[in-house]
């Protein structure tokens, strides 16, 4: 009779752990964490992806509602699925996705970013997915989407600079530096790695682009002056005189201009002499033919 009345008790108890872990495998599965090692898994199918951080009210307020949701969402078979990440654990997806305000939704639909500002209870974040009113936003462009390379680098840069911010806290905390004395390891660090990567960009350009030779004959002061009096001793006479003969027709020239523009007093008869040497003058005045060079 004990043996028949402990086994109803054993099944009972069965049943009741069994009901309790498939309602915590199923808890655990609608609320998926998020790092930077699983995150690509959000790529195919349809998700709604939280940002918070434990210090943070508002993601403390909407933890109740995000747990509701998600475990609606199981218990209804919608196919979508809720995911969380801790900006504090995976600084870099907080990079990648441009998080900018804590909590921060995204809905992901086939690799599709859409963020999601609605009000915050579960029943509106339900019909977002049901009514499909998610097709009323605007998808985060290619250029901007977490997978894209640039947003990579930019994850990169976030998670490099919590390291940096680690290290700053380890060095006050740790080793008991002042501020300004973390500040100024950082800025020599800074200098060096700077002048470092410099000198690497001259030598990459110097590799690339190498410098060619000159063909120029360098020439001493003293072939410059011997070059120099030597052509100014050897001019001919021929060119000689016919510098003079520009410097005579000039004069001649400068002459003429002046007596036209010069007022005249005198009187037509005593003009008339001197317009008589006209063929001399012209004589005068006429230029030898240059030889050709």
């Amino acid at each position: 009779m004990a043996r028949v009345h402990t086994t109803p008790k054993f099944l009972y108890f069965s049943v009741c752990f069994s009901v309790i872990l498939c309602f915590l495998t199923s808890s655990v599965s609608a609320n998926r964490e998020l790092d930077e090692d699983n995150w690509r898994d959000i790529l195919e199918g349809e998700w709604m992806v939280e940002f918070y951080a434990p210090w943070c009210p508002a993601c403390n307020a909407l933890a109740p509602a995000w747990r509701e949701m998600s475990t609606q969402a199981s218990r209804k078979s919608l196919g979508m699925r809720a995911a969380a990440v801790d900006v504090t654990k995976s600084p870099g997806l907080s990079g990648r996705f441009v998080v900018t305000a804590l909590p921060t939704i995204f809905h992901v639909k086939d690799g599709q970013f859409r963020q999601y500002k609605g009000p915050r209870d579960a029943d509106s974040m339900l019909s977002f997915v049901v009514q499909q009113r998610w097709k009323q936003t605007e998808p985060i462009p290619g250029w901007k989407a977490p997978d894209s390379l640039q947003m990579s680098l930019v994850a990169e840069f976030f998670k490099l600079s919590q390291a940096l911010r680690s290290v700053h806290n380890t060095l006050m905390e740790t080793y008991g530096l002042p501020t300004w004395g973390s500040y100024l390891i950082f800025a020599i660090a800074t200098i060096f790695i700077g002048a470092l990567l410099g000198l690497m960009l001259v030598c990459i350009i110097d590799l690339l682009y190498p410098m060619r030779r000159s063909d120029k004959v360098l020439v001493t002061r003293a072939d410059l002056d011997r070059l120099a009096k030597g052509d100014q001793g050897g001019k001919s006479d021929d060119d000689q005189e016919l510098l003079n003969d520009d410097i005579v027709d000039d004069a001649d020239n400068a002459n003429s201009d002046a007596e036209k523009n010069s007022p005249s007093d005198t009187s037509d008869d005593d003009k008339a002499p001197a317009a008589e040497p006209k063929g001399d003058a012209s004589e005068v005045r006429k230029r030898r033919a240059r030889k050709a060079d």
